[in-house]
Formats: C-alpha cells, sequence, structure tokens
C-alpha cells in the first residue's frame, strides 16, 4: 500500500486504490481500466526464488548514501542534487514540531534526521542559462570574485519547502549598478549554500548533535566553487567525496552485509570506501556575517520590504509592523 492507499483503508475498510497512483504499476491498463492479472502471474513467476536465496530489503536514496559514505554520528552530510538534502546519523529519533526535520530511520538500526530544500543546483543552471554561460564557467566566474555581503540571492525559485513557503520566488536584493556577472554568480552558489546549511541549523535546533565534519556529495559537489563556498560558509574544513553514487555504494555494502551476516557498520568499515578531499575555508572570510546577511535578506524579502541591517534570523522580523 502508498501511505494515501493505507489511511483510506482506515478510514473506509476498503483496500482499494485510485487509478492515478495505479497506471504507475504496469500492472493496472488505463486503456481497459482493469488489472493486467496476466502481467501479475509472469510477474510472479519471473521474481520467484529458491527458498536458500539471502534477499536484501533494499532501503531509501539519503539512507544508502549514509551506509556508502561510512557517516558517523555529528558527522553531517549536504547532498547537492537538483534539490538539495542535509542530514546526519544518529543513535535516537528526533521529533520536531516546526515540521522543518524529517525524523527518518536510517538502513543500519538508527535514524537519520533529515531536512529536504527544493533548490539546489536547478538555481545555479538557471543563473548560469541567464548569463549564457555552462555551469563549469559559472562556477569560474563565481571564484573570480570575492565573498560579499552586499548582493544575496533568496535562491527560492519554485517556493521552498524549508522553510516552509511553497509560494515564494526568488530575489536579488543588493543589486547595484556596479554588480558585475562574476557577483551574480557568486550569490547563486552563496543563496544554494546558505539555504542548505539553513537546514543544518535545523537539525541542530531539533537536537541532533552536529559538532563533527560536513560531507558534501551529489552532482553539485563535481563544482569548485560549491566546494571552496560550502567550506567559506561552514566555517570549517568539509570533506568533497569523489565517488560518483554513494547511493549505490551503500546499496552494496548492504547486499555484502546481508550476504555475510554481519551489520552494514563493520562492512562498510572493511571497505576502502572514498575518504573525500579536504577543503579548507579561505582565510578571513567571516562565515557568521555572510550567514546572517542571507537570513536577514530571506526574511525581509518574504516579509515584503528590504533588508535594513544584518543580524541573525528572528521570527518576530516576520510581522510587518505599521508605521
Amino acid at each position: 500500500m502508498l501511505p494515501h492507499d493505507w489511511l483510506t483503508w482506515r478510514l473506509s475498510g476498503r483496500h482499494v486504490t485510485d487509478r492515478g497512483d495505479a497506471s504507475g504499476t504496469g500492472w493496472w491498463s488505463p486503456i481497459d481500466e482493469t488489472y493486467r492479472t496476466d502481467l501479475l502471474g509472469r510477474s510472479r513467476r519471473s521474481l520467484g526464488s529458491p527458498p536458500d536465496v539471502v534477499v536484501g530489503p533494499g532501503t531509501g536514496d539519503n539512507m544508502a548514501a549514509a551506509l556508502g559514505l561510512a557517516l558517523a554520528p555529528r558527522e553531517v552530510t549536504v547532498s547537492l542534487g537538483t534539490s538539495g538534502t542535509a542530514y546526519a546519523v544518529a543513535a535516537e529519533p528526533t521529533t520536531d514540531s516546526s515540521g522543518a526535520v524529517a525524523g527518518f530511520a536510517d538502513a543500519a538500526g538508527g535514524f537519520l534526521p533529515l531536512v529536504a530544500t527544493l533548490n539546489a543546483t536547478k538555481v545555479t543552471d538557471t543563473v548560469a542559462h541567464w548569463l549564457g554561460v555552462d555551469v563549469a564557467r559559472l562556477a569560474a566566474m563565481a571564484l573570480e570574485v570575492p565573498s560579499s555581503s552586499q548582493l544575496v540571492l533568496i535562491p527560492y525559485f519554485d517556493g521552498e519547502r524549508t522553510p516552509n513557503l511553497p509560494g515564494a520566488a526568488g530575489a536579488f536584493p543588493g543589486l547595484r549598478n556596479d554588480t558585475t556577472r562574476s557577483d551574480l554568480a557568486r550569490a547563486a552558489f552563496t543563496g544554494v549554500v546558505n539555504g542548505l546549511l539553513d537546514g543544518v541549523d535545523a537539525l541542530r535546533a531539533a537536537g541532533v548533535d552536529m559538532e563533527g565534519s560536513l560531507r558534501l556529495i551529489g552532482g553539485g559537489a563535481r563544482s569548485p566553487a560549491y566546494h571552496q563556498i560550502t567550506a567559506d560558509l561552514w566555517g570549517s574544513p568539509i570533506t568533497v567525496h569523489d565517488q560518483a553514487e554513494p547511493v549505490a555504494t551503500g546499496a552494496c555494502v548492504q547486499a555484502a552485509a546481508v550476504h555475510a551476516g554481519t551489520t552494514p557498520q563493520d562492512t562498510a568499515s572493511s571497505w576502502h570506501l572514498d575518504a573525500g578531499t579536504r577543503i579548507d575555508p579561505t582565510p578571513g572570510v567571516d562565515n557568521d556575517e555572510l550567514r546572517a546577511a542571507f537570513q536577514d535578506a530571506a526574511v525581509a524579502s518574504h516579509a515584503g520590504r528590504a533588508p535594513r541591517r544584518r543580524r541573525a534570523l528572528r521570527g518576530a522580523d516576520l510581522v510587518e509592523r505599521k508605521p
């Protein structure tokens, strides 16, 4: 059952689904509006296995990546895909009444508190398109200029999940006549990373121990601009992982553990997993100033007014005061 099918069953006592989801299964025909029992029978025959075959259960993509990285408690992973995630493994479950942190389980008997954002590398892809360059050139342009709190990109191009702003839009507070194309490029990467590090802050606020290292993975982890800007905004060295598919690596770790009858942690520790590359922050960069500039601009942009001063995010700032 899908989650909504389970709810329907609990509410009505009927094991039914809807034609929309059923049409994606491959065994319900949207043309005939009937179940393809012939295909179901064929699947049972083709998928059957002898009773002595050991079958691994599989897991979610972020859970598999945590196995593939041999992620340890206190370490945080930021994944830069089209959308983004920030998560950590934890020994205790996490609950977050704000809804920002999802209290997932991991694939090794622990927990995987996670924050998801809608806007990550597709934002830098879009800005590259606007500027008429490819993403590699955009990254080079971003590294041509120093970090600055004067120009900020609010990257909520498609609304945002975290924070919960489904109707939000992107914004470039701080545009000036002397703003350059490289400034725009730098702001694009900085805006995406700031959004994900706000997710890391949400994990910390939910009680997750975040005193370890930060691991950077995903398609965006191939970009030198994302490398350096993440380290600069984090304010400490980060580890960039070169392996293209940590999710697939994690699936292999799980399969090996099931086959050997060991725990995924023990299996991961015995493999030569990607140790990653250390990226140090740029000396002299004030990451607190840059983070506060983004948070202030984000609050101001979605409260319908211009930024006034640099400070940490405060819930009271979301209320527009009358003159």
